[in-house]
């Protein structure tokens, strides 16, 4: 059988569905308080929500410079067919 946008979408849930049960897990097994300090700021927050934020700007930290590389290569080559069809 063919593939289909549907069973790809169905393929999709089934797979974020997993992922959200498996941070569901990660939540509740990680509930205990921790200090934290950052930039001069003093909280306590669950060990499971700083992890997360961690790992969130560190995705963050890294989208960033990789967007702006993406731009840089797609206008690079935009201008690279631009030239091309001034040629003929």
């Amino acid at each position: 059988m063919r593939r289909t946008r549907a069973s790809a979408t169905w393929v999709g849930v089934i797979i974020a569905a997993l992922i959200l049960i498996a941070l569901l897990i990660f939540i509740v097994q990680n509930s205990g308080q921790v200090s934290v300090h950052f930039f001069g700021f003093r909280g306590r927050i669950s060990l499971a929500v700083a992890l997360l934020l961690a790992a969130i700007a560190g995705i963050v930290l890294v989208a960033i410079p990789g967007t702006v590389r993406i731009v840089q290569l797609r206008r690079a080559v935009r201008r690279q067919q631009a030239e091309a069809e001034r040629r003929l």
